[in-house]
């Protein structure tokens, strides 16, 4: 065990370094992402005002607000670069240096991520979580409901995180055999933005579309830790959530080795 630390501490730290470097490009990210959130909000504003009716789809404005802020953090949180990452690095030649390394390839992307996401943690999830349990034990919810509901979105964010980890890496894969990504990966970032219910809840789609989508991988992304963290599952839903977040999961895992044994041997380095 203290191998394996020893083996891979140095990219947790990398992935620290990297986004410390270039804080300014964090905040300026971050503050785009904000200005988004309030769009979002004055939308959905303008749709209940519209509407003229305090519950639409199961949700009210206040619920849509909450919506909207645990979509922002959650987004950050279980983001992955690490298609784009892999895709620069068969471009630019550098990824000769990481195959090199004594260590499992994908591991080596999952622990910089890993570094990214801990320190996204610290300065903006645990805050907003902050906020919201404060909120909520305020306008007269049991304290342990609160605890209960932080601790299965931590949960579901794991799982959630790991899901779109294993997703990108399959995708970054196939930089192998078409040698550039920078394109597809923002076609996929978009599609996934709507799959995921980050910018719509599934619950406002059609029901038909709206159980696909809720069965595909990309739900468990953002909508199914939003949903549970907001109140809006009951602990079977929660339950049956978690389990499809777990199934994913496990095929992410596999299909993620399956790939990367068909792509290995196909690898031209352009750069150097």
């Amino acid at each position: 065990m203290l191998s394996f630390w020893k083996r891979y501490r140095p990219f947790i730290s990398a992935g620290i370094q990297e986004l410390i470097t270039y804080r300014v490009n964090f905040f300026l990210y971050r503050l785009g992402d904000v200005m988004g959130a309030f769009v979002a909000f004055y939308l959905w504003k303008a749709v209940f005002d519209s509407a003229k009716q305090p519950l639409i789809n199961g949700f009210t404005l206040s619920d849509m607000t909450f919506y909207i802020i645990m979509s922002f953090v959650t987004t950050l949180l279980t983001k992955s670069d690490s298609s784009f990452i892999i895709g620069e690095e068969v471009k630019d030649g550098s990824i000769i240096m990481r195959l090199l390394c004594p260590v499992h390839f994908a591991a080596s992307y999952l622990f910089m991520e890993i570094g990214f996401r801990w320190i996204v943690l610290i300065s903006v999830g645990l805050p907003f979580l902050l906020v919201i349990s404060g909120v909520r034990v305020m306008a007269g919810l049991p304290f342990w409901q609160v605890l209960a509901s932080i601790f299965l979105y931590l949960l579901s964010l794991l799982l959630a995180f790991l899901i779109n980890f294993y997703f990108n890496i399959c995708f970054g894969f196939t930089a192998f055999v078409f040698k550039n990504l920078w394109g597809s990966n923002l076609l996929k970032n978009a599609l996934v933005s709507f799959m995921s219910g980050s910018l719509i809840p599934l619950a406002f789609f059609p029901k038909v579309v709206a159980n696909v989508l809720s069965f595909l991988p990309f739900s468990s992304l953002v909508y199914t830790p939003v949903m549970i963290v907001i109140g809006k599952y009951n602990l079977r839903q929660i339950g049956l959530a978690l389990g499809l977040q777990l199934f994913w999961l496990l095929v992410m895992v596999v299909l993620s080795q399956l790939i990367w044994k068909k792509v290995q041997y196909q690898l031209t380095i352009q750069g150097g």
